[in-house]
């Protein structure tokens, strides 16, 4: 391994950030320096077009698994939930850092004196009563728009596209009555005083991987998954392993309506593996019908677990919403 390793990324503020996050850990751990690496993706190039329409979120990470296929890289950091359930031949998942708040964040403008607003909404019945019947939201994710219509039948769901800062530009200039974000971006950001409220899990299920960043290596390129292996945070991997494995038994993709999120009832110690719990759900894209799964399996079982979960959603009738919503 040479004494530079090129991290690829992309080059928005959030993805900078992650991309830092992860350089950063490797030296602390006598690692390499890194070289940030900015690769330009079709979804950046696509500003206008709603992802659903566009072609799926796996435009984030296409051209940088391209570089990493042919050697311009040598490491790839993603956010997890932007990643294809079945990646790239003779690519691999080397490491993730520890997991941010997987939740989803509703977030209200900012009002004329810059001051979010008081008092919050402390529960969902007071945010429907906050946002009245017919709020504009914004969101491009199938999957917050399957679960959301259930919440707010009223609502009229509105694409955004753009980093953090736009979009939040765009809600304050009133284009919008609320953004629904992940808290993770806003948390890393700094922004997470502009959270609103965090939908709990029982009302919209976060995207499998949602709040982990991943970083993508060469399956063969063994001394660079040994310098990510030392700084990979096995809990977050577990979980995330448990999610994908999920995703790829159902068959779905990036911008499929799947809800899905691995917690710890027992956290792994030096002596014993844990156990997990996976929750899931697949709603149809207009919030009509929806199915739910949860299973618990040891630590070291993540995959069996995500599997498991899968089948009980199928037997539910997940493969008909997930036909119906491709």
């Amino acid at each position: 391994m040479s004494d530079e390793l090129r991290l690829g990324t992309r080059g928005s503020t959030l993805a900078l950030w992650q991309a830092n996050a992860v350089a950063e850990r490797i030296a602390a751990h006598s690692g390499p320096a890194c070289r940030i690496v900015v690769i330009k993706t079709t979804g950046d190039q696509l500003q206008e077009a709603p992802l659903s329409e566009a072609g799926g979120k796996r435009l984030f990470v296409k051209e940088i698994e391209d570089a990493l296929q042919r050697d311009v890289i040598d490491l790839a950091v993603h956010s997890s939930k932007d990643m294809p359930a079945v990646l790239p031949d003779g690519l691999v998942v080397g490491g993730v850092l520890p997991r941010e708040d997987p939740r989803d964040a509703v977030v209200l403008p900012l009002r004329g004196t810059d001051a979010p607003l008081d008092p919050q909404p402390s529960s969902i019945e007071d945010l429907v009563a906050t946002l009245g019947e017919k709020p504009a939201i914004g969101t491009g994710s199938v999957r917050r728009i399957a679960q959301l219509a259930r919440l707010f039948p009223g609502a009229r769901f509105e694409p955004i596209r753009g980093n953090l800062d736009t979009r939040l530009r765009k809600l304050d200039a009133g284009q919008y009555d609320a953004l629904v974000l992940a808290a993770a971006g806003l948390h890393r950001l700094g922004l997470a005083n502009r959270i609103t409220m965090a939908l709990p899990a029982s009302a919209c299920l976060p995207a499998p991987g949602q709040g982990i960043v991943a970083i993508e290596v060469r399956a063969g390129d063994r001394a660079v998954r040994e310098a990510v292996a030392v700084i990979s945070d096995h809990a977050a991997a577990a979980a995330l392993d448990a999610e994908r494995a999920l995703v790829e038994a159902l068959g779905g993709g990036c911008q499929t309506p799947i809800g899905a999120l691995a917690t710890w009832v027992r956290e792994p110690t030096a002596s014993a593996h844990g156990e997990l719990e996976l929750t899931a759900s697949v709603v149809a894209l207009d919030g009509s019908r929806a199915v739910r799964g949860a299973h618990r399996g040891a630590g070291d079982r993540a995959v069996a677990l995500g599997q498991r979960v899968a089948a009980t959603l199928l037997e539910q009738g997940a493969g008909e919403l997930l036909a119906e919503a491709r």
